[in-house]
């Protein structure tokens, strides 16, 4: 897919993660078959709440991956490689995480919500528990967690921003959430990212959602993009649809990140 402007996948996973497959290297030989300029691994950081060898490494094998991605950031020449994290938010640890992101020399962090109270909102072996509350409260549970995650001032981007529609979509959509969730992450200057996964899952849809990503034109938020792959053969994976939502969102440009500073670029 080869393009005439930069093009970045930013969220991509290696198999250290527990739930992905493939060598680090054949993630990086196919960002380069798929005409990406720049490639970011963004594998989850250990989590604090719970030990779970199928959702995040362990804390042993975080500097082995810190070394495998600066390995390929220094030596790749065809294709720039950049070093992120995915972490995930959770108040109370919140100056825990920020610490711990000081000392290490990341091109952009994710923040990403996975967990109401400890419970997996996006891991099929939880999924019973939506029978439990109203679909309009989880959403509403789910964005409140997002807003603060944006103003603790933690993250540089946000991480596929609405999955909560992953298994159960809100019929109509919350516009009006969306608004008022949207004018509080403009006010912290936190990018979004736009991602393809949810093609993959059962929403069958880009995160975000069209009208989730027209009122952040409006607040002027910008965006990077990501496949949250966890295959190497889904490295930029339908970025040629997701190209189609940003423009047709009204975007022109992503943002690129190089030691956690932000660059916006034209792709049209």
């Amino acid at each position: 897919m080869a393009e005439e402007f930069p093009l970045a996948d930013y969220h991509v996973h290696t198999e250290r993660c527990g739930h992905a497959v493939g060598k680090i290297d054949e993630y990086v030989e196919r960002a380069k078959s798929a005409g990406l300029t720049e490639m970011g691994f963004s594998d989850h950081l250990p989590l604090f709440h719970t030990i779970d060898a199928s959702l995040a490494m362990s804390w042993d094998q975080f500097p082995l991956y810190l070394f495998d991605v600066r390995r390929l950031r220094e030596n790749q020449t065809e294709i720039k490689v950049k070093l992120g994290i995915e972490v995930d938010y959770f108040p109370k640890h919140a100056q825990q995480i920020g610490h711990l992101l000081a000392q290490y020399d990341f091109d952009y962090v994710f923040g990403s919500v996975h967990f109401l109270d400890g419970w997996g909102i996006d891991d099929r072996r939880d999924i019973d528990r939506y029978g439990d509350y109203e679909l309009e409260d989880i959403y509403k549970r789910y964005f409140d967690l997002l807003e603060k995650a944006a103003e603790s001032q933690l993250f540089d981007i946000l991480a596929h921003p609405d999955l909560v529609k992953k298994f159960f979509q809100l019929k109509p959509e919350p516009v009006d959430l969306y608004e008022r969730v949207i004018k509080r992450l403009a006010a912290t200057g936190i990018a979004i990212e736009v991602s393809s996964a949810g093609l993959r899952k059962p929403c069958q849809e880009i995160y975000p959602s069209r009208a989730f990503l027209e009122i952040c034109k409006r607040y002027d938020i910008p965006i990077t993009l990501g496949s949250d792959a966890h295959a190497p053969d889904q490295v930029g994976f339908e970025f040629s649809s997701v190209l189609e939502e940003i423009r047709a969102a009204g975007y022109s440009e992503i943002a690129l990140f190089k030691e956690r500073q932000m660059t916006m670029v034209k792709i049209v």
